[in-house]
């Protein structure tokens, strides 16, 4: 599968200027609400329109401005997702799935018993989509992109609307759909998800696309404070350099030993789960006090804070912090977990 896309479109907040290319992969958008990335989908899937540029699926020419070819949605073979299901409340669960098959009869059959028992559906075929769950909306969706000719998975945001039991389930289904299918754009604002799921990941911000790598390069070494923000940071404050090798913090009111870094800089991040609580002769260490602790589901959130700056936020094992659990403690920053950013 090879689909190119390079298109560009007046938006009412910016101009949407997107330019990538997916290959035989799980290529993931992910931003904020309204960035950009679900009027992306539409524009390959051929429900929105571009103002210029070009979509190539396979070679077949979906989109181009220049020559004025701009194919139907049916005509595109991409399975696009919607993310409120999108059934027709009039058809039943097999009419819904059937909606975009093609073959003959005994082929469409084949494919209804096979999306029917591979979604769980089985006895639900003559059901309307007001009888049922949520949950089994969603699974007669996938059923109905899966049954179509589709070259590509469109996916926006599949289980927005869905409980986190419910969305696990799915996400576990979906995992083993890619590894028959190969190849889905999936939009997503859930940076676990995305982790989960893709092998490429684009960050979008204001209908561009900030940063383009694997997720693991992504996720480990952000080029942005977008990046930074959607890939789940929670401690960033402005920064400067002060020479080759140290830095300061605005919002901590710390100064930092770190390595390479840009004489641009503008911004640096550090992980709640980064910091280590122990002493030692390396530099960034630091006595912290402690101004709030938070118990989450599996982890104590303890705010810390350096110097009368900002407070940090630290994301620390509970046994390990029950047995410390202390007014002060000795806080040390490891400088290659310090991300650092000029955008």
């Amino acid at each position: 599968m090879d689909l190119r896309v390079s298109i560009k479109k007046n938006l009412r907040d910016f101009v949407l200027d997107v330019d990538f290319t997916v290959r035989d992969e799980i290529f993931a958008l992910l931003g904020a609400s309204g960035c950009g990335k679900s009027i992306t989908l539409k524009c390959i899937a051929g429900i929105e329109t571009p103002d210029s540029g070009e979509i190539i699926l396979n070679g077949r020419t979906l989109f181009n401005s220049a020559k004025k070819i701009n194919l139907p949605p049916q005509a595109r073979r991409a399975g696009y997702l919607f993310q409120n299901y999108a059934l027709f409340p009039n058809m039943t669960v097999a009419e819904n799935i059937l909606f975009a098959a093609v073959g003959t009869a005994s082929e469409k059959l084949s494919k209804l018993k096979e999306n029917l028992s591979r979604f769980q559906l089985d006895g639900l075929e003559n059901a309307y989509p007001s009888e049922l769950s949520g949950g089994q909306q969603q699974r007669v969706s996938f059923a109905r992109v899966l049954t179509s000719h589709a070259e590509i998975l469109l996916l926006d945001e599949p289980f927005s609307a869905l409980d986190s039991y419910l969305k696990w389930q799915l996400e576990l289904k979906l995992a083993e759909i890619f590894k028959i299918y190969g190849a889905a754009i999936l939009v997503s604002h859930d940076r676990g998800e995305v982790y989960r799921l893709a092998d490429r990941v684009a960050v979008m911000h204001n209908g561009t696309i900030s940063t383009l790598d694997t997720k693991a390069e992504v996720f480990a070494h952000p080029k942005t404070l977008a990046a930074m923000l959607l890939t789940g940071c929670k401690n960033i404050s402005p920064a400067q350099k002060i020479s080759n090798d140290k830095l300061f913090a605005n919002d901590w009111q710390l100064e930092l030993t770190a390595k390479n870094i840009p004489d641009d800089l503008k911004f640096i991040g550090i992980r709640a789960t980064a910091f280590e609580f122990r002493a030692d002769l390396d530099e960034n260490n630091f006595i912290a006090k402690v101004v709030q602790v938070i118990e989450d589901t599996n982890f104590f959130i303890v705010m810390v804070r350096v110097n009368g700056g900002k407070a940090l936020r630290c994301e620390v094992d509970k046994n390990f912090w029950r047995e410390i659990q202390a007014a002060q403690i000795l806080l040390r920053i490891p400088s290659e977990k310090i991300i650092m950013v000029s955008d």
